[in-house]
């Protein structure tokens, strides 16, 4: 069947939630039925967001063939529940770098090459052609690609990406594509009125670049009154039923539930058709978002929390660990409770009785996740020894997994000068080392990065390895990693045999993945080199995630007991 578009633009202000209404919408067509991919636009001249600040983009998202893309991309596979490729994150400076390349090489037969048509071709056929992978478990393609189009309508740097898409909508008939438009509706000094000028001046500013929006998406902090939705359809060319209102909702698995109920389906289905999904009438299907709107309901109105303390370096930026958060909410989901998460600058707890250490020991878990750079390394370390000696349930990722390896060097083998090769290159006592498969001179590109496998095993007398129960008892794992430094495999022996067993390797045995503590001296002491939270979704959490918050409510136990009885029935 022909390949469906659905492009989301937004105009006024950005941060207007692009990522999540598109995800939604896609959502629900997966819940009729429907296979769903997408594609994230970026109109910056990063060639990938791997290089960039978590302070200044938030979190870099990590895709299974190792491409380090924007957060937005995380967002499409945790409610879409596909796998993307770097492919499916075009920016500016991935476009321009390729027609470069062509020149110079010579493919365009010495023509003057120009934006027009060689940028807009190559994001054309870029588009066309990666909308055809499969990206689900069918291993078919979708039947549907949502294009999200990064920044705001008017931006100077994504004049370019809407021009191809001006051009694309010939290309592919405009019976197959539908334009979407996000839009701010302000009101203003609490009065009621909701201002409907900048959503006109957006669609204006669309229409006269030669596109013009079949379905105009508002964002508003109540719900759009009737004679909103009338007034905006009257100047910008649509039906009031294709005026969709996505108002402030107490969180964002809400988002779908509430264009369900605006009739989404036949908004989308008159503009594109599907006669493939429709029944003998020719009636729209229903969407299936039963568990879904379970989970949407029941979030955070548990009658109990559990409050996790995340010790991390971009405290003040919730986006920067924007899956981190995600896994957790995914797995108190699981156990039950309501999420309260304390943020905890590490550096704060290098100075003894500060604040941070109050909210410390007031949490009932700690996390500490992946991250780069020295500063609050040795308040990481600190926390990871906290949790240690006081049997507080402790999950590490990634450098966090490194640290509890370094604190364990210095306070139970007693090696002092123990530290990673990254903070201190001249350390004596080297417990974190360098990786080989790099260069060490360039910035982008030089990790470990993307899905490796992981073999687990259980403790050498019988004791059963909380990670391989969490994983369902199985050999070996797919996970994403991002890192260049690893676990020494010369100090291996000497921390194994002072009770800090490494379960989880690499197929080759020599880097360590998977690092715990016997159940029998420590309810839950766990860090995995990989990044677990990048694999989480809303209603399969991420196992790591799942048992440290299993732990942290005192689950733990009845879960395992539950897991081992269910499987002795089955083997019976």
């Amino acid at each position: 069947s022909t390949m469906k578009y659905i492009v989301i633009t937004g105009g006024t202000v950005s941060g207007l939630g692009k990522g999540i209404t598109i995800s939604s919408i896609g959502r629900v067509l997966k819940s009729c039925g429907i296979r769903t991919t997408s594609i994230k636009i970026d109109p910056y001249l990063n060639v990938d967001a791997g290089t960039m600040s978590p302070f200044e983009h938030g979190e870099v998202f990590v895709l299974d063939d190792g491409g380090e893309s924007d957060l937005d991309l995380g967002n499409y596979e945790r409610f879409l529940d596909v796998n993307l490729t770097k492919e499916h994150n075009i920016t500016t400076g991935k476009m321009y770098k390729s027609v470069i390349d062509k020149e110079r090489r010579g493919d365009y037969l010495g023509k003057t090459v120009q934006v027009v048509p060689h940028i807009t071709n190559e994001i054309m056929d870029h588009i066309e052609r990666v909308a055809k992978v499969p990206v689900d478990e069918t291993n078919k393609t979708a039947d549907v690609c949502l294009v999200e189009v990064g920044g705001t309508v008017g931006d100077i740097e994504s004049m370019v990406f809407l021009e191809a898409l001006r051009q694309f909508q010939f290309r592919v008939g405009r019976e197959n594509i539908c334009f979407i438009h996000l839009s701010l509706v302000p009101t203003l000094n609490n009065s009621e009125e909701q201002k409907t000028k900048p959503t006109q001046h957006g669609v204006k500013e669309l229409r006269s670049l030669g596109l013009s929006p079949d379905v105009i998406v508002c964002r508003a902090s109540l719900p759009l009154l009737q004679s909103t939705r009338e007034k905006i359809a009257s100047f910008c060319h649509v039906a009031s039923t294709k005026v969709l209102s996505v108002h402030d909702v107490e969180n964002t698995y809400h988002v779908p539930l509430i264009l369900r109920d605006q009739n989404l389906v036949q908004v989308i289905f008159d503009q594109l058709g599907f006669p493939e999904f429709r029944g003998p009438s020719d009636e729209c299907p229903v969407p299936n978002l039963e568990a879904w709107e379970r989970m949407a309901k029941s979030v955070d109105s548990f009658p109990s929390k559990v409050s996790i303390a995340l010790v991390g370096k971009y405290t003040g930026l919730q986006d920067s660990y924007l899956s981190v958060l995600k896994a957790l909410n995914h797995a108190a989901y699981a156990v039950h409770r309501n999420l309260e998460l304390i943020y905890i600058d590490a550096s704060e707890l290098e100075q003894p009785g500060s604040k941070a250490w109050t909210q410390l020991k007031s949490a009932h878990a700690v996390l500490v996740p992946g991250g780069f750079g020295v500063r609050g390394v040795e308040g990481k370390i600190l926390a990871a020894q906290y949790a240690r000696e006081n049997k507080v349930p402790y999950l590490g990722i990634c450098l966090g997994m490194q640290l509890m390896v370094v604190e364990y060097a210095r306070h139970v083998l007693g090696q002092t000068q123990a530290h990673s090769v990254e903070f201190d290159a001249e350390t004596k006592q080297p417990v974190v080392v360098f990786m080989p498969e790099v260069d060490k001179s360039a910035m982008g590109g030089t990790m470990r990065v993307g899905s490796r496998p992981t073999s687990l095993s259980n403790f050498e007398d019988g004791e059963a390895s909380i990670a391989k129960l969490l994983y369902g008892n199985k050999d070996s794992i797919l996970e994403r990693h991002r890192h260049r430094y690893e676990v020494n495999p010369d100090i291996v022996t000497s921390i194994e045999e002072a009770g800090l067993k490494f379960l989880g390797k690499d197929e080759t045995g020599t880097r360590m993945e998977v690092a715990e503590l016997s159940r029998t001296v420590h309810p839950f002491y766990l860090g995995c080199q990989y990044h677990p939270e990048f694999k989480s979704h809303p209603l399969t959490p991420s196992p790591p995630f799942l048992g440290f918050l299993l732990a942290a409510t005192s689950q733990l136990d009845a879960w395992i007991d539950q897991t081992t009885s269910r499987k002795r029935q089955k083997h019976n």
